[in-house]
């Protein structure tokens, strides 16, 4: 991989100075997009490729909100059918919808998809997708800006890790479809002027890096100089503990240095919503957290008492003493699933509820850790001010949303079309806009 070397300061860093033109393989709801909008960038969403179709009307409810035409006025159902079946289009984000699937879901839905994937310059599938098909044209009045963050299952910790080696047939091996499109794009010197790859820190991991390096040294021959960077979510101003790896490339002998860390202000309770007791997790639930899993006995109030001569105890008994309440009104005592110990957990506390791969009962003070694509395994410590005392609660759409640093108007857009469900998957499906957006800020 290219590292940082002494050569490199000989070079002039890239500055886009034409109006940007932006292709979003894998795309989502267009986070990438949102950044470049948010910094005030001169920017069009020029293709996208995506087949999810909770992530195709996302994209196009939040970017193409006011683009409604009818591309369907002279097709029948079959037309439509063969078209949607031909592109690929997948309900379930792992394979694509056979054409009984799709006939099963009736006219207006093909019809909404359709106009949907015509509305936002979608090429739905990259398999079936050629250089050609990016239109990578008039490079002198525009810069491109193509980004790919391919597929993270067969790498990250939560999936079966399969891995990416080409050929593969794996999820995240999807990557080499991106060299395919680079490789014709450069037989027509049209290729773009910057990449951009994010995905998980396994992707240059011990099992993982020689493929990474393949890609690099692949990159290197096309012209591109790539810098690389693991970038975690509360560097960049937002109390998420999600790390991710970041690849820049730039076509030519140009630097890019990325974006120092930046000091968290903010915490978890700055992105609540009013408090909805809908996501309050079950007394059974809470139980649960605490009793310890080896020993199967509940949590004891003389629990307290037995950290004497302790941090922990130095803490508990602060907040015990305030305003002569008890233990359990100013903290909660959760189990850790893997241990024989015990967390305190407190107000505006993230805390794991269910980690079948790692600890449950992970206590993070003032943040939370990933948000994953069901988001059912993070709480919450709030005040419930009918009663006065500690609940976890789950977070709901908007503050995950609001956590991958999405503006409400803007998610009010995309949860216009979607279930909860379809919600927690897109958000912990996307990039932390913030973090792109420091990315990006140092490119204009």
């Amino acid at each position: 991989m290219n590292q940082t070397s002494i050569f490199e300061y000989l070079y002039e860093d890239y500055k886009i100075k034409k109006p940007i033109r932006i292709i979003e393989l894998f795309a989502g709801y267009g986070s990438q997009l949102f950044a470049l909008k948010y910094l005030g960038a001169n920017v069009t969403s020029h293709k996208i490729v995506e087949w999810a179709v909770p992530s195709i009307q996302a994209y196009k409810d939040a970017h193409f909100h006011d683009r409604n035409d009818d591309h369907t006025s002279n097709k029948t159902f079959d037309d439509l059918v063969d078209e949607l079946l031909n592109c690929g289009i997948s309900s379930d984000y792992n394979k694509p919808m056979t054409r009984q699937q799709i006939v099963r879901k009736g006219l207006n839905w093909c019809k909404q998809v359709y106009n949907n994937i015509k509305n936002t310059n979608n090429l739905v599938n990259i398999m079936n997708v050629k250089g050609e098909d990016l239109e990578v044209q008039e490079l002198d009045k525009y810069d491109y800006i193509l980004t790919y963050s391919f597929p993270c299952q067969d790498l990250s910790l939560a999936g079966k890790l399969g891995g990416m080696d080409e050929d593969s047939e794996t999820r995240s091996s999807m990557l080499w479809q991106v060299k395919r499109i680079l490789d014709e794009l450069n037989q027509t010197n049209s290729l773009p002027q910057v990449l951009l790859m994010e995905n998980v820190p396994q992707v240059i991991g011990k099992g993982n890096i020689q493929n990474m390096e393949k890609w690099d040294l692949f990159l290197s021959r096309l012209g591109y100089k790539s810098y690389i960077k693991n970038m975690i979510a509360t560097d960049y101003g937002i109390p998420q503990i999600r790390n991710r790896t970041f690849m820049i490339s730039i076509l030519g002998e140009y630097n890019y240095t990325f974006h120092k860390p930046i000091k968290l202000e903010k915490n978890i309770l700055d992105y609540l919503e009013e408090i909805d007791e809908r996501y309050f997790l079950s007394d059974k639930m809470v139980k649960t957290l605490s009793t310890n899993p080896k020993s199967g006995y509940p949590r004891k109030e003389q629990f307290v008492n037995s950290l004497k001569n302790t941090n922990v105890n130095l803490i508990a008994n602060t907040i015990t003493t305030r305003n002569g309440s008890r233990p359990s009104d100013n903290f909660l005592i959760i189990a850790e699933a893997t241990t024989k110990g015990y967390a305190i957990a407190e107000f505006g506390d993230g805390v794991y509820v269910n980690r079948p791969y790692q600890k449950r009962g992970v206590v993070q003070k003032g943040k939370i850790q990933t948000i994953k694509t069901s988001c059912d395994d993070i709480a919450v410590v709030v005040k419930d001010y009918e009663n006065g005392k500690l609940k976890l609660k789950k977070l709901s759409p908007l503050e995950c949303f609001r956590l991958m640093g999405v503006k409400d108007e803007d998610y009010q857009r995309i949860a216009a079309n979607q279930s909860n469900s379809s919600l927690y998957h897109l958000a912990g499906d996307s990039i932390v806009v913030n973090v792109l957006m420091y990315i990006f800020k140092q490119l204009l």
